[in-house]
């Protein structure tokens, strides 16, 4: 009787081999839509702030200050504060569409890369805006999802992953560099890059935590006969 395919011999003893689970992608999905509702939700908020008491009272406030001690806390709040609907729909269709491309891979994915480019998207800034500015948006994080998009697919060495790497280059490949741009007055390109590099950053520590660790005797699962 041929054992279970699923086991394997390691000192004379049959062992069970792990099964791998896939990648979980209905959670990431949620996870996804609930932070972008969120951003609609503060913006709401802040419409109703507007028409009740008016300019200057309003949550934008609240976005990165550059080299103020105050303005750290807006790397927090950054990414729920929008100039108006019109920028809050741009973002929120950007970060469903690469978000969700990224949640196919996982939560982890989709965590990591939110979590870094978020917060290099905010020191970033901080560091390098200019006096008297105020940086609000999420656009940091949707720079960071592109960028992770296409670098993955450079790092995996997949089809699919090349594929999807290459649509998302072609179709937001102007959009970046001109966000990048330091020449465009009243966006943050600051924030951008720093989105980028986290993005940059994100794939490749993946890529790093996906590499095959060597297996050796006396740990869990090492076996002297060869491997398939």
């Amino acid at each position: 009787m041929n054992p279970d395919p699923r086991t394997f011999r390691s000192g004379g003893v049959q062992t069970a081999r792990p099964v791998p689970q896939g990648p979980r992608r209905w959670p990431a999905l949620i996870l996804l839509f609930a932070f972008v509702a969120l951003m609609w939700v503060v913006e709401a908020a802040d419409q109703v702030i507007q028409a009740a008491i008016g300019p200057p009272q309003t949550l934008d406030n609240y976005g990165v200050r550059p080299l103020s001690t105050d303005g750290l806390l807006g790397i927090i709040f950054q990414p729920f504060l929008h100039g108006d609907w019109a920028h809050l729909i741009g973002n929120s269709i950007a970060l469903l569409v690469l978000g969700s491309i990224i949640a196919m891979s996982g939560i982890r994915p989709l965590i990591s890369v939110t979590l870094i480019s978020w917060l290099a998207s905010g020191v970033v800034s901080w560091i390098l805006g200019g006096p008297g500015t105020v940086h609000i948006g999420a656009s940091g994080i949707v720079f960071g999802y592109i960028f992770y998009v296409i670098v993955r697919g450079l790092f995996s060495r997949r089809f699919l992953h090349l594929l999807v790497g290459l649509v998302i280059g072609f179709y937001y490949g102007f959009e970046a560099l001109a966000g990048l741009s330091p020449m465009l007055d009243g966006v943050s390109w600051q924030g951008h890059l720093g989105g980028a590099i986290g993005g940059v950053l994100s794939a490749y520590g993946l890529k790093r935590d996906r590499r095959p660790q060597a297996v050796t005797a006396g740990q869990p699962g090492w076996n002297s006969g060869p491997r398939r």
